[in-house]
């Protein structure tokens, strides 16, 4: 494979580990700049099909609403892997509940890459 062929293959999983590191910073702005403005996201709750938020702006507040009632939040990546525009990440979600209880849920993200910016983030959680 060519190494042009190869950095496109592995340009969606750098924008996913980038846009990951900004959510461990509880970076909401750092996190947008990775995002399309129609992009999509697809959250874990309400069980089972989740909410949609759809627009820069809708994902933006999202994020900043998460960061505000889930001051612990950690995402620990256990795989990554991608394949052109699309990039698959599994995970495992650590917090603090306001008890102090730590707690964890694992899932999957599904990531849809274009020019650059996550277009299209679907999260599913293991339950």
């Amino acid at each position: 494979m060519s190494p042009i062929r190869m950095s496109r293959l592995e340009s969606a999983v750098r924008v996913v580990l980038e846009f990951n590191e900004a959510f461990n910073r509880h970076d909401a702005a750092g996190m947008m700049q990775f995002m399309s403005d129609d992009c999509v996201f697809e959250n874990t709750y309400p069980a089972p099909d989740g909410t949609v938020y759809a627009g820069k702006e809708a994902v933006t507040r999202f994020w900043q609403d998460f960061f505000r009632e889930s001051p612990h939040a950690h995402i620990e990546i256990e795989e990554i892997f991608g394949s052109g525009i699309r990039c698959v990440m599994r995970w495992r979600y650590d917090w603090i509940d306001a008890a102090g209880k730590k707690g964890h849920v694992r899932g999957a993200d599904i990531f849809r890459v274009e020019h650059g910016a996550i277009r299209e983030k679907l999260s599913y959680v293991k339950g």
